[in-house]
């Protein structure tokens, strides 16, 4: 089940909309994380980067078959630690073990029909102490992408599908320039 379109821009234009290092450091992504879950993995924007960081797998969600294209076309053989995997992880989840990941990226995906789907197997599939990190773009007609406001959700939306699906939050929302904020989800049992 393909996540309601929200008009995908070219990758040239939509690298232009993230500061990659930005939403890692504020979203907690670093090098203390071993294995990652990315829900809807897309050109590899933030994919590659966040592989180079991390000590074990990237494992890269997609539905889209151009998108599992691309993501395979800039990995090749160069990036052995991204694992992409072309699958309705909506529908059928992603397959990986309960308490199998470190963190799980929600990146502008929360538009989908049923959010807490996701969130509840982001929850299912991260180890006790593990960190969901959740962004979108923000609520305004300002932004020059994402989801029609009717679909787009709030923060507060955001905050309470995170609480809903079992998650803490312990830091305040974070704001990520120009068009984004950021929420951490954490896994305390």
């Amino acid at each position: 089940m393909k996540i309601r379109e929200s008009g995908m821009p070219s990758d040239e234009m939509w690298e232009k909309f993230f500061d990659i290092q930005l939403i890692f450091s504020r979203l907690k992504l670093n090098d203390s994380i071993n294995d990652v879950a990315e829900f809807g993995s897309g050109y590899g924007t933030f994919t590659i980067p966040a592989s180079k960081i991390i000590k074990g797998n990237l494992y890269a969600f997609d539905i889209d078959d151009m998108m599992v294209d691309v993501l395979y076309k800039k990995i090749s053989d160069k990036i052995k630690n991204i694992k992409v995997i072309h699958a309705d992880f909506i529908k059928d989840g992603t397959g990986l073990k309960n308490g199998s990941v470190d963190y799980t990226m929600l990146f502008n995906i929360l538009h989908a029909e049923e959010p807490l789907l996701l969130l509840n197997e982001a929850y299912r599939i991260l180890k006790p102490g593990g960190k969901t990190g959740v962004i979108h773009w923000i609520y305004s007609d300002d932004t020059p992408r994402g989801p029609s406001l009717d679909i787009r959700p709030t923060e507060e939306q955001c905050i309470n599908w995170i609480k809903e699906a079992g998650f803490e939050i312990k830091d305040s929302p974070v704001s990520l320039p120009p068009f984004h904020y950021g929420i951490i989800g954490y896994k305390n049992k």
